[in-house]
């Protein structure tokens, strides 16, 4: 179908609403409009896929929740279309941890950037959320509807008809070619669709607080490791701050929660009346994964699909990464520019790697909340041993223990290619000037579309016409990247200046090329020499239909 074709279905699908004023058939239907759903929204829209969103509650839930974001958090959200200042952040120079024993016994250096944005930032998640639903108002083809619940789904070979509660005594049926459920730990998409929810409680119950106003706030955040409580304290926007309180044996909710018991705890920051307190409640942390991502038509993310404990700041992350890994996917085979199988590439490429970071949070969470004062000394002291080598502080200091987001199978072509480039893992992000003396972040630049990339050579004078045709028509762009200093024989508006050298040299040789997922996942990469061939292979991994003219390869090997 063309765009133009594509579009005119859309405005005659807007036109025929269904009875409770939703429309009866669209490409998507996310369940959950929190921060996971809404990034879904918004990358869906960007793609051009009609969606409908849709969520029980009425409202943003202003009480905030989830606290830290990291520079592929952020980049996540840059590709959904958020700009910076559309909500607040405070970057975090530093992660202390500290025994009432030894002291600092470790520290992780988040100070500076990665692809652009800050390694470590704190937030607050119900300014994060009104952000991305303003921005996912703006596109035509996505369909919000608050107070709205899902009761039940039928899958059948072409799609997913799903009910839904309007509230009083009102329902409707929308059909969605797929279903995405975004609707949070006890998701009831997940029980409908029989997929189970295994891992661990931690027997430890933790006590949060959030509070504005206090005199001396602090500009980092810090674990306080002591065997008798445990206290993760962090800053955060807008004045804020937070403190997470372990629960001893035999306290209980309605204890710790009371009023004297909350100020017993803010005592050493000036308790309750130096502050206002905007939270307190009760959480037992989980560390949990569903069997599959998927099943079916039917697709899990965010907290609906994996739950980790707080104490790595991954748990909004993760599901963040899932919905750039999911929503490109399912955009491309909507659209006609991809065939179904590559689906299968998200419970792949997302599921491990999901598994490892809760490992690292549930890692974290041995050295924060030691069981007696014994093994607090013998854990810390052995960590800060560790640390008097270079090479070990290198790799604690500098969160070298984080899992890599580069997947060792998946939607890529197998094999290394000898550059620096990693197929399976992302493309550098640095900032770049066109054409015309804009300066901006690469991913900006590249925009939302599938890309070949030629570093310092313009890979367009290489690629024939019939391969040019084929990646247009999967949604591909040619982009220039060239080095600073290059002569400025750009391309029309697709060349671009790479002003601090993360892309070229940085992350590919001049005279390179790369096949760039739209979700900036290196896809394929080789010599500027051979882009025809790079270009076919990765069409044929995606199992685009092409020009009778113009015959793929057969496949290549994805990588195992």
């Amino acid at each position: 179908m063309t765009d133009r074709h594509a579009e005119a279905s859309r405005e005659g699908q807007e036109r025929a609403k269904g009875p409770a004023g939703l429309p009866p058939e669209v490409d998507v239907l996310v369940v959950g409009y929190g921060p996971v759903g809404a990034a879904i929204a918004n990358l869906l829209g960007r793609y051009g896929v009609r969606a409908l969103a849709v969520d029980k509650a009425r409202e943003i839930f202003m009480a905030p929740r989830a606290i830290a974001l990291d520079n592929e958090a952020l980049r996540v959200l840059q590709l959904a279309g958020l700009e910076e200042g559309d909500f607040a952040t405070v970057a975090i120079p530093h992660v202390r941890m500290l025994s009432p024993a030894m002291g600092e016994f470790g520290r992780i250096n988040t100070l500076g950037q990665i692809d652009g944005h800050p390694k470590l930032v704190t937030f607050y998640q119900p300014e994060l959320e009104a952000a991305l639903r303003r921005r996912a108002a703006e596109y035509r083809t996505v369909r919000t509807a608050l107070g709205v619940a899902l009761t039940g789904l039928v899958e059948d070979a072409g799609g997913v008809n799903a009910t839904l509660d309007m509230g009083e005594g009102r329902t409707a049926t929308v059909r969605a070619r797929y279903l995405v459920a975004a609707d949070g730990a006890s998701s009831f998409v997940r029980q409908l669709i029989g997929l189970d929810f295994t891992g661990q409680t931690y027997g430890e119950d933790w006590l949060v607080v959030d509070a504005s106003g206090a005199k001396d706030p602090i500009d980092h955040v810090e674990f306080l490791c002591d065997p008798r409580r445990p206290t993760p304290h962090m800053i955060a926007p807008g004045g804020r701050e937070r403190w997470e309180f372990m629960l001893r044996p035999g306290e209980t909710r309605e204890e710790i929660e009371s009023d004297v018991r909350v100020s017993e705890l803010l005592a050493p920051w000036g308790g309750p009346s130096a502050m206002t307190i905007e939270r307190r409640a009760v959480y037992r942390f989980h560390a949990r994964t569903a069997d599959a991502f998927r099943k079916g038509r039917v697709f899990l993310a965010g907290d609906a699909a994996h739950i980790t404990p707080p104490f790595a700041g991954q748990g909004l992350v993760a599901g963040l990464r899932d919905a750039a890994n999911l929503s490109w996917k399912l955009a491309w085979v909507v659209r006609g520019r991809a065939a179904p199988a590559i689906l299968d590439s998200y419970d792949e490429e997302r599921r491990p790697h999901a598994k490892a970071m809760i490992g690292l949070a549930k890692f974290m969470g041995r050295l924060i909340m030691p069981q007696s004062a014994a093994k607090a000394v013998l854990i810390h002291g052995a960590l800060r041993l560790l640390r008097l080598t270079a090479s070990m502080r290198r790799y604690f200091d500098d969160f070298g223990i984080k899992p890599q987001n580069v997947f060792p199978r998946g939607m890529f072509v197998a094999g290394r290619s000898g550059a620096r480039l990693v197929r399976g893992g992302p493309l550098p992000q640095g900032l770049v000037r066109a054409a015309d003396g804009g300066v901006r972040l690469s991913d900006d630049a590249l925009g939302p579309h599938l890309t070949l990339v030629g570093f310092g050579r313009d890979p367009a004078e290489a690629l024939g016409g019939a391969e040019a045709s084929n990646f247009a028509a999967c949604g591909g762009r040619v982009v220039q990247i060239a080095h600073r200093g290059q002569a400025r024989r750009f391309r029309r508006d697709d060349a671009f200046e790479d002003l601090d050298g993360a892309l070229t040299p940085g992350a590919a040789p001049f005279g390179w090329a790369a096949v760039v997922r739209p979700d900036r996942t290196v896809l394929h990469d080789g010599p500027v020499a051979d882009v025809n061939r790079l270009v076919r292979e990765s069409l044929a991994l995606l199992g685009t239909p092409v020009a009778a003219e113009a015959p793929l390869a057969a496949a290549p090997a994805l990588s195992v």
